[in-house]
């Protein structure tokens, strides 16, 4: 028997996530840092942020017993599903022949995957393990090719994670992250998750966070402004001129924006840092 959902032919009929589990002997890993979603609502949510997903390529970083995977294949998605967990294999091959030829699973680990090679054009989601997903997100953002290779990313951080990447100036939260993602993309918090939907539950809050690529500021270097942005928040309760002080040229371009350096980098706004970028790029 097959469902519709959202005007997407949604798949055939499958067990609980929670009975694939039990019968595969699943365990979420903390050493891989896995907690598994088992409420197909809220999957269905996450799987409908980047919007419609029918004949597109999703990709995803360990989907465990493939919950979020199942979700997006009912979205009409083709999915590249990245597991290092072998555990997990049986039960995302059981999920592949339910849906015969869209999808695809790669067993590896996904800091080492080539996705422009493998997912060209994808849309990220993923419920990221929290041992990698800011180094993730931090390699999808970086690079001098831009348009990127994926068209939006739909990722799954611990909240206080998903607040910094969206974070204003003069916030507590707002550091390296914030810039990096917001400087030539664009990050909005799309919802949050309590600890209680994942098994087992994660000891914090969890947020959803999406960001859509958009125009790279002309003549700035992400090399340049990720350099910057390191020295500048590596030192954040320290004034400009100090903590950018071994920075070459940089105390030069705070004097030629009229940035006072006895300001911290916190109060900086991104326009800001692509300002300095600009002219030590």
């Amino acid at each position: 028997m097959r469902r519709a959902h959202g005007g997407v032919s949604s798949g055939p009929d499958l067990p609980p996530i929670r009975e694939i589990i039990a019968r595969h002997g699943l365990s979420a890993s903390k050493a891989l840092g896995q907690n598994f979603l088992l409420d197909e609502q809220l999957l269905g949510r996450i799987a409908r942020v980047p919007g419609e997903l029918a004949g597109e390529t999703a990709y995803e970083v360990g989907p465990g017993p493939g919950g979020l995977t199942r979700a997006l294949l009912r979205a009409g998605a083709n999915v590249v599903a990245v597991e290092r967990d072998r555990r997990c294999q049986p039960a995302l091959a059981e999920l592949g022949e339910a849906f015969p030829g869209k999808l695809r699973v790669i067993e590896g680990d996904a800091l080492e995957l080539d996705e422009a090679d493998a997912a060209p054009g994808a849309h990220v989601v993923a419920n990221l393990p929290y041992n990698v997903g800011t180094a993730l997100l931090v390699r999808w953002l970086g690079g001098e090719a831009w348009p990127p290779w994926w068209r939006s990313l739909t990722l799954m951080f611990q909240l206080e994670v998903a607040q910094r990447i969206v974070a204003q100036p003069d916030t507590s939260a707002y550091g390296r992250l914030a810039v990096l993602a917001q400087w030539r993309s664009k990050a909005v918090l799309a919802m949050k998750v309590h600890r209680s939907a994942f098994v087992p539950p994660p000891k914090v809050m969890s947020a959803v966070v999406h960001l859509t690529p958009d125009s790279q500021p002309e003549g700035v270097k992400a090399a340049v402004l990720e350099r910057l942005t390191a020295a500048a928040f590596g030192q954040r309760r320290k004034m400009l001129r100090r903590s950018l002080a071994a920075t070459p040229g940089a105390l030069e371009a705070l004097e030629a924006l009229g940035i006072d350096p006895e300001r911290r980098a916190e109060t900086l706004s991104v326009a800001e840092f692509v300002a300095m970028a600009r002219l030590l790029s």
